[in-house]
C-alpha cells in the first residue's frame, strides 16, 4: 500500500463527516434563516437559561434571548429584566426591536458593536402581555447589476407575559 492511501482515506472520511454538519450561514454568529416561522414548542422555554430560579408562577427574574427564541412565549416576574441580542450582518441587518403592549419598559441595552445587530433590554413593569418583534431581509441587497435579489423577510417574534 502506498504511503498516500491512508492519508487519502482519512481526508475522505473527514470530508464526508463535514457534509453531515449544518451551517446557519452566518459564520457561527447565530441567526435563523427559516423562510416560514416554526410552530411554538409545547414547552415554551427560552434557549438562554434564566439567571434565577423560577418562582411558583413558573416565571423568572432574568432572561436573555437570541434569534433562536423566535416564536416562543416567556414569562417574567414583575420587576424582572429581559435582554436580547439578534446577530445580523451588514448585508442582512435586523430592524430595531419593537414592543407592543404595556408589560415592559425599555431600559438601557448598551451599545450595538456589530453593524446589523439589534439589541434591546426591558424591565417588567406590570402584569400584562407584550409582543417583541423585529425582521431582516432573507437575502442580501444586490450590489451589482445581474445579481439575484429577493423580497423575503425573516421575522422574529417573542411573546412576554409578566406576572
Amino acid at each position: 500500500m502506498r504511503r498516500t492511501t491512508p492519508l487519502a482515506i482519512t481526508a475522505a472520511a473527514l470530508l464526508l463527516a463535514a457534509c453531515g454538519s449544518q451551517s446557519d450561514g452566518t459564520g457561527g454568529r447565530g441567526g435563523n434563516d427559516k423562510v416560514s416561522p416554526s410552530s411554538s414548542p409545547s414547552s415554551p422555554t427560552p434557549s438562554a437559561s434564566p439567571s434565577a430560579s423560577a418562582g411558583a408562577s413558573g416565571c423568572v427574574t432574568h432572561l436573555e434571548l437570541t434569534a433562536a427564541d423566535t416564536g416562543r412565549t416567556v414569562c417574567l416576574v414583575k420587576g424582572g429584566e429581559l435582554r436580547l441580542t439578534l446577530d445580523g450582518t451588514r448585508a442582512r441587518p435586523w430592524k430595531p426591536v419593537e414592543a407592543s403592549g404595556p408589560a415592559l419598559k425599555a431600559i438601557n441595552a448598551g451599545f450595538v458593536i456589530q453593524p446589523g445587530d439589534a439589541t434591546a433590554a426591558y424591565q417588567a413593569v406590570t402584569s400584562a402581555t407584550t409582543e417583541l418583534t423585529s425582521s431582516r431581509p432573507l437575502c442580501a441587497t444586490p450590489t451589482a447589476p445581474g445579481q439575484v435579489s429577493c423580497k423575503g423577510l425573516q421575522e422574529w417574534t417573542v411573546t412576554v407575559r409578566v406576572r
